[in-house]
């Protein structure tokens, strides 16, 4: 006798942390979690984070809220191994697309999958890759002279700087690939290494890094558009890996955008090499339903 399956849509509340928790980390053969500052699960309270229940059991979880504005980013795609993965798809997916074309905030959907079985449920609900996130390491490179430019200062940064380092963090990248105050603040926290340069006093670039036992990761690098190319970004690059190579670490990775040829070059210049790793990054145009 085949039991039958009753199925289930509704949003995640606090009350379903543990039981996600589970689903998660212990339950799934297929999750999706996004490169991000904030855990999966710390983004339940913001829509839309659907559950799908099957016989009162969560077997799926779909997490896309609206952050940076006007991008909602997939956050989380998580499957039991005890539910057909496309039929997870689609049940969450249209509930989470009919969510977002009526909130007015949101411009398109995001999804940069680290797993290939996610690139199939994208492309047939219209997603078209848009761009591709490529890898690159230094190792034991001997660390190039930057010439003195006494009109800089590399500091450290501090909280007190959170609201300037967004500001040029919204000059120097495009909507999608923004970060909020609040999750740069996230990205400060769980720094490495952080740090600010100034020129004459003002505020023209900061790079967020971080440590692992397998060496340094650069994860954010920007400088206002109108001083870049000015060798800012070189001297704070520079300054990073003398920090790093101090502490013992002489391999730091970064990524970047395959078609972004100004952070490629600096990178390649400061002996950074490809390493052959690279992710699509998908994006659907939201047709908004204001009804």
């Amino acid at each position: 006798m085949v039991t039958p399956v009753y199925s289930l849509i509704r949003t995640a509340t606090p009350d379903d942390y543990s039981r996600l928790a589970k689903l998660v980390h212990l339950d799934t053969v297929y999750v999706h979690r996004h490169l991000d500052w904030r855990a999966p699960l710390d983004w339940i309270g913001e829509a839309p984070f659907l559950l799908l229940e099957a016989n009162e059991e969560i077997v799926a979880a779909l997490a896309c809220p609206v952050n940076p504005p006007g991008v909602a980013w997939i956050r989380l795609f998580a499957v039991a191994s005890s539910f057909p993965l496309e039929s997870a798809w689609d049940e969450l997916w249209p509930e989470a697309y009919a969510y977002l074309s009526q909130n007015q905030a949101t411009l398109s959907v995001a999804a940069l999958p680290l797993r290939p079985w996610l690139h199939p449920l994208l492309e047939r609900s219209f997603f078209d890759e848009s761009s591709r996130v490529v890898m690159l390491s230094w190792s034991r490179q001997a660390i190039p002279p930057v010439e003195h430019d006494p009109s800089l200062c590399i500091r450290p940064m501090n909280l007190d700087d959170l609201g300037a380092v967004q500001t040029i963090d919204r000059s120097a990248f495009s909507p999608q690939w923004q970060n909020t105050e609040s999750c740069l603040e996230l990205a400060y926290r769980q720094a490495a290494i952080a740090t600010v340069v100034e020129q004459d006093g003002q505020m023209v670039g900061y790079q967020i890094s971080t440590s692992t036992p397998m060496g340094g990761h650069l994860a954010r690098l920007a400088v206002v558009p109108e001083k870049q190319e000015h060798g800012i970004g070189k001297a704070m690059l520079v300054d990073l890996l003398s920090q790093f190579a101090r502490r013992g670490i002489y391999k730091v990775t970064v990524n970047t955008q395959r078609d972004n040829t100004s952070s490629l070059n600096l990178y390649h210049k400061l002996g950074f090499t490809l390493t052959g790793e690279e992710y699509p990054v998908y994006q659907l145009g939201i047709l908004a339903d204001r009804g």
